[in-house]
């Protein structure tokens, strides 16, 4: 089931909500059931090479290690 987002008319917010194509949820805040379906971003792709080396390096400067696996971090003396 994907996720949608929605604009609820009489309390005007916004909320997102995992729900099935063909039907309609109530809103959170009031219970409302005067939506309307927002068009939303898709999500971005996975993680690049490149964002994954910035970050790393980053993290290097920083001595978090924490991103690393065991078998790159580098040897300590």
């Amino acid at each position: 089931m994907p996720i949608y987002e929605f604009f609820c008319h009489q309390c005007e917010r916004s909320f997102e909500v995992l729900v099935r194509s063909s039907s309609l949820p109530a809103c959170p805040e009031c219970g409302s059931g005067k939506l309307e379906k927002l068009v939303s971003l898709p999500a971005p792709q996975g993680k690049t090479a490149g964002v994954i080396a910035s970050a790393r390096s980053q993290a290097m400067r920083e001595g978090h290690l924490s991103n690393y696996a065991p078998s790159e971090r580098p040897r300590r003396k």
